[in-house]
């Protein structure tokens, strides 16, 4: 992730020293160590090809050295932009620019990036969160507010990151064919006014429009509950069309994603006891649209 020394657009131009912002690579990632490292080499071939040391090409394209070698050596995710730029000081005919497809899913942190793959996979979602809107039922206004207020405070650029992957995310809801998607939301998290009323009012209508898709259920558990099979945190479950599944609770196995059918089953069941107790999809709408009008 970026380390919050420059501007968090990326287009400030260097001083030959700078070290503009960007992505870090993640070490422990090793396709994304491997997909980095290979644009930085065809980079590198260009440039050399082209006669051109690593403070030129800089220069022509508006950043400093230290980027470029970095960008080189693997060791930082080039933006878009800079492959853009670096494609047309080289000459490249398209095909440094082209790599911006395969940089695109390693900007994404790796378990954000395996988790997009199995929702992408899946047919079927429940889900139960009870301290935070759903990300994929959150939009982008709520998520740099509730990313802002997290500790220690993010940078710029581990901001817009964060924030492009969730958002990335929220790609499910035009798949085809429409999985079907399960939501049950804690009341408390309509009534936290994250990012203040105008935000909050945005995230509401949000909930609200999702709502309304024919393959989407989201209800609201009251906090007047006197029993609540949810108490342990959230609980996540995916259901692929092999008939496989795996599913992750914070409240059971240590929060670790499981797979096994005697484990799906506790968490099914206490998804299914969280539905049985929530108010229905048809009392939700209502009730969010209630805390909306005393927004």
């Amino acid at each position: 992730m970026g380390d919050g020394t420059g501007h968090g657009d990326g287009t400030g131009h260097g001083d030959g020293g700078a070290d503009e912002p960007g992505w870090d690579v993640d070490p422990d990632d090793e396709s994304g160590v491997a997909v980095v490292a290979a644009v930085g080499r065809q980079i590198k071939a260009w440039r050399e090809a082209a006669g051109m040391r690593a403070c030129e090409l800089g220069a022509e394209m508006g950043y400093g050295e230290d980027l470029v070698y970095k960008v080189e050596g693997g060791r930082r995710i080039p933006r878009p932009e800079f492959l853009d730029r670096a494609d047309a000081v080289l000459g490249a005919g398209g095909k440094l620019a082209a790599m911006k497809t395969d940089v695109a899913e390693v900007r994404y942190p790796k378990k954000v990036r395996d988790l997009a793959k199995l929702e992408a996979r899946a047919v079927e979602l429940e889900a139960y969160h009870n301290h935070n809107i759903n990300g994929l039922l959150q939009t982008e206004g709520h998520m740099r507010a509730l990313f802002s207020s997290w500790l220690p405070a993010y940078t710029l650029d581990e901001m817009d990151r964060v924030v492009a992957a969730r958002l990335a995310r929220q790609a499910i809801f035009d798949r085809d064919p429409l999985p079907s998607l399960s939501f049950v939301q804690e009341e408390v998290t309509l009534r936290r006014p994250v990012g203040g009323t105008m935000v909050w009012r945005r995230q509401l209508e949000r909930l609200l429009e999702v709502g309304q898709l024919r393959n989407v259920a989201i209800q609201v558990m009251p906090t007047h509950r006197e029993e609540h099979p949810g108490t342990g945190g959230l609980i996540e479950v995916l259901k692929f069309p092999d008939g496989s599944a795996v599913g992750r609770s914070e409240g059971a196995f240590g929060g670790r994603p499981v797979s096994d059918p005697r484990q799906l089953r506790i968490l099914e069941l206490r998804c299914g006891m969280i539905r049985a107790q929530a108010l229905s999809p048809r009392e939700s709408r209502a009730f969010i649209e209630k805390v909306l009008g005393e927004t």
